[in-house]
């Protein structure tokens, strides 16, 4: 009897532990089973494992006209002493100064591993001239697509931003399906984008290395976004690329919760009325709700996967015209040249960059690892 009873208790014990979770997952290095609580995604970054980081490889800009394009090259990406590093280089370096302007180049290598991933804006394959020169910048950007995509759980990223004008790094979750359509209905999740400039002001706020921030984009079609209604921002005055970070997301079927650091950076708790309402959308006559049918946390109740990128520039508004800067920014967000303006300032924002100086990593966004938990 005894030893039937310790047994009842064992296995009451075992099915008791794992407790039921709401997040779900897919991909390749997915986990087939776990429990609440469990870690379901780690990269400590040990090596670069490109079966669970696919590269982009594109021209395309990011979509802002940005002035980098992303490629698979050891350059731009690596792992060293436990650290991804996505470091920025110049386009001239690679093909010669001649090419900016005269060039043709096709990133689609053909072989599966080479495709293009994003032909729109250009992206497999532009000619330089004089006016409109090809991307001036190589970087990388990494992206878990095929590996691992999760709805609902924590996730935590250490990571510590680049310093350098005009630097765009992220750290960002995108939908692995638009089950509400193309960008942004389905939704866009930004653990942390900051800037790398270290003494770049607006309104005589610090915008630049001490300010870094998370976002939510989402909203029926592009020109109707709701992200200035779910954007937090958190300023230091060491800036975020003297010292390492955490980046932090709670993500379940009723909130979610940025932190930074363990100290919230901000919630949103939709109602009813999600986020149609929180995005005041139906104050726009004539647009439907695209999450109509679905719950309150849509466009954010499908999976969704990680990227890691570094970016430069771009006409989008994210580095604002009529910012202060020690050497002003070389381009106007309404040029049509202003990959060409950047390029031609060069002498001005390179030397902020610091390529010569310990391998490039004062420009590098250096990752310590990624970490998701099941909820």
């Amino acid at each position: 009897m005894w030893c039937i009873s310790l047994w009842m208790l064992m296995v009451a014990s075992l099915s008791k532990a794992c407790e039921p979770t709401v997040t779900t997952v897919s991909g390749s290095h997915a986990p087939s089973k776990y429990c609440s609580g469990d870690m379901i995604f780690q990269e400590d970054f040990e090596e670069l494992d490109l079966e669970k980081w696919q590269h982009e490889n594109t021209l395309s800009g990011g979509g802002n006209w940005e002035f980098q394009y992303y490629s698979n090259n050891r350059t731009n990406s690596f792992v060293h002493d436990g650290l991804l590093f996505i470091r920025p280089s110049l386009t001239a370096d690679h093909y010669g100064d001649w090419f900016i302007s005269a060039g043709r180049l096709n990133v689609d290598g053909g072989a599966p591993a080479d495709r293009c991933t994003n032909s729109r804006w250009f992206g497999c394959e532009r000619i330089g001239t004089a006016n409109h020169i090809l991307n001036p910048i190589k970087s990388a950007r990494l992206r878990s697509i095929s590996s691992f995509s999760f709805r609902y759980g924590r996730i935590e990223v250490r990571a510590k931003m680049p310093a350098g004008d005009w630097l765009w790094p992220a750290v960002w979750l995108m939908p692995t399906y638009d089950a509400y359509g193309t960008w942004p209905a389905s939704g866009e999740i930004d653990l942390v984008e900051s800037r790398g400039n270290r003494h770049m002001y607006l309104d005589g706020v610090h915008i630049g290395t001490q300010e870094a921030g998370s976002k939510l984009h989402y909203g029926p079609y592009p020109e109707l976004n709701g992200w200035d209604k779910t954007h937090w921002i958190r300023r230091n005055t060491n800036g975020y690329d003297r010292a390492f970070h955490r980046y932090e997301m709670e993500w379940t079927p009723d909130y979610m919760k940025f932190t930074l650091d363990d100290e919230e950076l901000g919630t949103i708790t939709p109602d009813e009325g999600g986020f149609w309402k929180i995005g005041e959308f139906g104050k726009t006559p004539n647009v439907d709700n695209p999450w109509k049918y679905a719950t309150k946390m849509a466009p954010f109740d499908q999976k969704f996967y990680i990227i890691l990128n570094l970016a430069v520039g771009g006409i989008n508004g994210y580095f604002p015209d009529g910012i202060t800067n020690p050497d002003p920014k070389p381009w106007f967000n309404y040029s049509p040249a202003a990959a060409t303006d950047f390029w031609k300032h060069k002498s001005r924002w390179l030397p902020t960059w610091n390529l010569d100086v310990n391998d490039g990593q004062d420009a590098s966004l250096q990752v310590d690892y990624v970490r998701v938990w099941a909820l």
